[in-house]
């Protein structure tokens, strides 16, 4: 997914010193982003105050939103450097495209995983006849130096690994977690995990204490520690937790993101990735120039979409928080 914002501040990210050493309950409440014409969004990641959680620096959720008199999700072709994009579904169908001529459809409990790298373009879109609901999460996963000019890749696993123990479902998109482990390619050490409890639902989770965790409540409601999440918004639990005790008072669905802190500075901007403001301004240049890095999204009939004019000011890389 885009981010389509047509005056996009530019995020630098990376760096340990603003890593929580311990710790913590942060509420991460989000802002509304409008995606193309129909699609609202809850940014969560990057956001005041916290722009990344391990190599996790972006997420969205969406829904769940009524497309049945629309077309729901419509997002042109458009390009991606230096990460990864996880696209998950609690609701709903989208179709994938990209310039390496992938075509396919996923819907729930499905994992769309696709490696930018040195560069790749992509669409993504409601099929013209489509499930009621929408209703998911957009997630970006930052590349390390020695991983971010990996030539592009897409996956598309069907079925994912997961356990069920004490009113929780527990299904693992990337990394490990309770001795299962995600077929999603990974480039630093990392975890995402989808959890579905029950009401009255009240788990111990097993962390690892050298990751930083962020816990987002896609549906329903959870008491975290002793911190109320509600849907919609995130918790950042910090560095040195072995354990997380989650309860719930209704059905509940969680995103659990971590990883060890990631070390590296890096720019964000519109939809790359760079080590430098003169990076951001050559992907941005060749894009709009069709300059040979990104090849056409095979398939898509219609325009694609044009990286909006670069921020006046250098892009420099500096740390983890606004």
């Amino acid at each position: 997914m885009s981010n389509l914002d047509r005056r996009p501040a530019a995020q630098e990210l990376g760096g340990l010193e603003q890593t929580a050493a311990r710790p913590a309950l942060d509420l991460l409440p989000g802002r509304e982003v409008l995606l193309g014409e129909s699609t609202r969004v809850r940014r969560l990641l990057p956001t005041i105050g916290r722009r990344l959680v391990g190599a996790w620096g972006f997420v969205d959720h969406y829904g769940p939103d009524d497309v049945t008199s629309s077309a729901g999700m419509q997002v042109a072709p458009h390009p991606h450097t230096g990460l990864q994009t996880v696209s998950w579904l609690l609701e709903g169908e989208v179709h994938h495209r990209d310039s390496l001529g992938s075509d396919v459809r996923f819907g729930p409990g499905q994992l769309a995983l696709m490696t930018a790298g040195h560069g790749i373009a992509h669409s993504e879109q409601s099929p013209a006849s489509h499930p009621r609901f929408l209703h998911g999460a957009q997630l970006w996963v930052v590349l390390p130096d020695a991983s971010r000019d990996v030539p592009p890749a897409f996956e598309h696993h069907g079925t994912l690994p997961g356990f069920t123990s004490d009113g929780m479902s527990a299904t693992v998109l990337m990394g490990s977690f309770g001795g299962a482990t995600s077929p999603g390619t990974a480039y630093t050490p990392l975890v995402g995990v989808d959890l579905d409890l029950t009401s009255g639902a009240d788990v111990e989770l097993a962390l690892e204490p050298d990751f930083e965790y962020g816990l987002l409540a896609s549906s329903g409601s959870a008491t975290v520690e002793e911190a109320p999440l509600d849907r919609g918004a995130m918790l950042y639990l910090g560095t040195g937790r072995r354990t997380l005790r989650v309860r719930t008072d209704e059905p509940t669905r969680l995103l659990l993101l971590g990883g060890e802190p990631f070390e590296e500075r890096i720019v964000m901007w519109w939809n790359f990735v760079g080590r430098s403001g003169e990076e951001i301004t050559e992907f941005a240049t060749n894009w709009n120039a069709d300059g040979g890095r990104f090849a056409p999204v095979v398939g898509y009939d219609g325009d694609r979409l044009e990286a909006p004019p670069l921020p006046p000011l250098p892009l420099v890389p500096r740390g983890r928080e606004r």
